[in-house]
């Protein structure tokens, strides 16, 4: 078992491990800067078995879904203990979840996602690849989140919403309409203040 990614983001993703009783052998970094990370050693990326398990411990979404693409491990999930999480849920792989989440029934959360700390995810939501919930954030029923998006700290979304892929919600922002893709959003209620057209 190996994380991809020594980040601050690892160190999250390591303590959920630690907490299910996993066993990470090491931390890969294609740029390390320090030696271990709580007790497990961090090496620069060599050669690698692709068959052993990995979660892809960096924030960023597009490095995330690059890395997937190329680096054909055996995904798992890491659910925090303290999540609360319908057995109804469909969860992908190299998903994480972290303490205090809320995801409800039928919701269908996609591959290599970032659940963070505290996000509400409510009935009948579909989060796609790639995304990130940030600390906080609710999601009313209903509501879509599409590849690559970044909902921020504390954002809200009312139901039956649809935030586009690649799209940013900023922290905080109340978000009653749709956003476009690759649009960025922010404010109460959200407005969108620019499209990034050259986004994939």
């Amino acid at each position: 078992m190996i994380l991809y990614g020594a980040s601050g983001h690892s160190k999250v993703v390591l303590d959920i491990l630690m907490e299910n009783g996993i066993e990470v052998d090491m931390v890969i970094d294609d740029h390390p800067k320090v030696d271990a990370i709580f007790g497990v050693a961090v090496q620069k990326k060599s050669s690698i078995d692709f068959f052993q398990d990995a979660i892809i411990t960096i924030g960023d979404n597009k490095i995330r879904k690059n890395i997937a693409e190329q680096a054909p491990f055996n995904y798992i999930t890491a659910l925090h203990p303290t999540a609360s999480i319908s057995k109804f849920v469909k969860i992908g792989k190299g998903t994480v979840v972290m303490a205090k989440v809320a995801i409800n029934p039928a919701a269908d959360i996609g591959n290599h996602c970032i659940i963070n700390t505290g996000a509400i995810v409510e009935h009948d939501c579909v989060i796609g690849d790639f995304v990130h919930l940030s600390p906080n954030c609710s999601l009313a029923g209903n509501v879509t989140v599409s590849e690559g998006a970044h909902v921020g700290i504390g954002a809200s979304i009312i139901q039956g919403v649809t935030i586009g892929k690649w799209a940013i919600v900023g922290a905080g922002a109340v978000i009653i309409n749709d956003v476009p893709d690759y649009a960025t959003a922010v404010g109460n209620p959200g407005k969108i203040i620019k499209i990034n057209n050259n986004e994939r």
